[in-house]
């Protein structure tokens, strides 16, 4: 089940023999982005190499990604990355695999042939599906007879399912509207003949030719369908959802075997698996209750380390493994709005500017967004506001509107969301917050990043490096590979290039704030919940 310990087996030597090598691979498979770098044992790059990830939208509100392609892009970026380190392959100790959370595909347990494409987290066709079972009375039977056994017992357990509400990331009522619409994968799970997989655990069954099934905690936590208490798969999430018990592949912590030899030319050890935003967390050093990251890529995440308490969420921040390592067991509490990176992006597919650089520059170019406002909701609007059905607009358009007030608008609406999501934190989670760190291609646009430190009144702590999935998936797996000594040793290998201090009263931005909430508002429920 992919938990290989060092001995005198061939898996064991490799390990052995890839503890007193020089670098370390991580790779991240971002929502736009497949990345992978090289590591020193100074946690220096030493060599890099990218692709975009071709996101295919079949029909209105369905997002998903081709397995081969994927899988293609996955192995070209690490032999190009170890190409360009001047490298060969048996000089990697191992490899670390971050992916992005919440995006599943199915596959026939005896041919390895997928059932259809990766439904990525950001689809939307099982919105109709969410809101149904959040309207349902099945739902609030559950709230009262949980919030009855709270009462009785003072388990938070209780409290999570007292306030339990469905969201389109969650893999839960996707993998659920799958086994609706789709009969083979019906009937291949009657007949268990059928596999179920985050896109770690398919590139893990990949890199292996198929003999290592395996997720990890922190991936498994972000799905939906697990129990943070129990540390295993919900058996009441899944019978109420209809998904079979059989379909759910382990949960191990590291090491996941070995690539296969024929696919690298030496059998590299796999020896970490980590969702993206816990791997942020990780790269970011975040080791201690009460650390904050924020990481601003496709969307937006802040997760706070609440230590060995799981989070009780009463406005929508969700709990999470951080990660596991051995015994240690971190949780984490996650808020997260979809639309970021991808706000900008749609900008400059418009021609709204020619460089993301200069979007900054166009933004203090004029005093305002002269009441011009922007909802970043492409793919719905999460906590606080969970709807899934808000659209994105602009509002507020007058004759005298230029490109720069509509750049302007667009990153204030992010730094406006930073704020959302930062106020539910304070207002949630029970341990005091220390250092807010912050990665993530958007970070290093100073305008949102300024604006984002005024209004919460913080520093912001942004690193040399904001490739942090990279890192974290890297730093778990140098960690288990013996390439870093500890958590201390990693602490000093992270490197600050900026700290965003306030500069201005978060007052003064609550014209514009209270105007962008009232816009905020009248794109609620815009879409009818049969759309997709």
């Amino acid at each position: 089940k992919g938990c290989g310990q060092i001995g005198e087996s061939p898996e064991g030597l490799a390990r052995a023999a890839a503890a007193s090598s020089s670098y370390v691979v991580g790779v991240d498979v971002g929502s736009t982005t497949l990345r992978c770098h090289v590591y020193d044992k100074k946690a220096a790059i030493r060599g890099s190499s990218s692709k975009k990830v071709e996101t295919l939208y079949p029909h209105l509100g369905w997002v998903e990604l081709d397995p081969e392609v994927l899988w293609t892009q996955f192995m070209d970026v690490i032999k190009e990355a170890v190409q360009a380190a001047g490298l060969q392959m048996n000089q990697i100790a191992g490899l670390g695999i971050s992916t992005q959370r919440g995006t599943f595909i199915t596959w026939n347990k005896k041919t390895g042939k997928p059932f259809h494409n990766f439904i990525s987290w950001q689809d939307l066709r099982a919105a109709a599906l969410v809101n149904s079972w959040n309207r349902s009375l099945i739902l609030k039977v559950i709230h009262v007879i949980s919030t009855m056994l709270h009462f009785l017992t003072w388990s938070d357990r209780y409290v999570i399912a007292s306030s339990l509400t469905f969201t389109t990331h969650h893999v839960s009522l996707r993998l659920s509207w799958v086994l609706q619409n789709i009969t083979e994968v019906q009937q291949a799970a009657n007949e268990n003949n059928c596999c179920f997989g985050t896109i770690d655990t398919w590139l893990l069954y990949k890199l292996t030719k198929g003999s290592v099934y395996a997720t990890d905690y922190s991936n498994a936590s972000s799905t939906g369908v697990f129990d943070p208490f129990q540390m295993c798969w919900s058996s009441v999430l899944s019978k109420l959802f209809s998904i079979p018990m059989s379909i759910y592949p382990p949960v191990e912590d590291t090491n996941f075997g070995s690539v296969d030899a024929e696919i690298f030319g030496v059998p590299i050890p796999i020896a970490a698996l980590v969702a993206d935003q816990q791997a942020a967390m990780f790269g970011e050093c975040c080791f201690h209750e009460g650390d904050v990251k924020l990481t601003m890529g496709t969307g937006i995440f802040w997760d706070v380390n609440t230590g060995n308490h799981l989070h009780t969420p009463s406005s929508g921040l969700y709990p999470l493994i951080g990660w596991k390592i051995g015994k240690e067991v971190v949780f984490l509490a996650e808020g997260n709005a979809s639309d970021a990176g991808s706000t900008i992006k749609w900008a400059k597919e418009l021609d709204l500017f020619t460089s993301v650089d200069e979007t900054a520059r166009m933004a203090r170019s004029v005093v305002d967004s002269e009441g011009v406002c922007f909802v970043p909701s492409f793919s719905g609007l999460q906590v606080p506001v969970n709807d899934p059905c808000a659209c994105a607009s602009f509002m507020g358009l007058k004759p005298s509107t230029t490109r720069n007030h509509l750049i302007r608008a667009m990153l204030e609406s992010i730094a406006f969301r930073n704020k959302q999501l930062y106020d539910t934190i304070v207002k949630e989670v029970r341990v005091p917050l220390t250092n807010i760190r912050t990665d993530g291609g958007v970070s290093n646009n100073s305008f949102i990043m300024q604006m984002t430190s005024d209004l919460i009144n913080k520093k912001i702590d942004k690193p040399v490096n904001t490739d942090m999935s990279c890192l974290g998936a890297a730093f778990l797996a140098g960690l288990a590979l013996g390439f870093w000594t500890d958590k201390e040793q990693l602490k000093k290998l992270r490197r600050t290039e900026i700290v965003f201090e306030p500069q201005r009263d978060s007052g003064e931005y609550k014209l514009a704030m209270d105007n962008w909430t009232k816009a905020v508002q009248r794109s609620l429920n815009w879409y009818n919940q049969t759309s997709y």
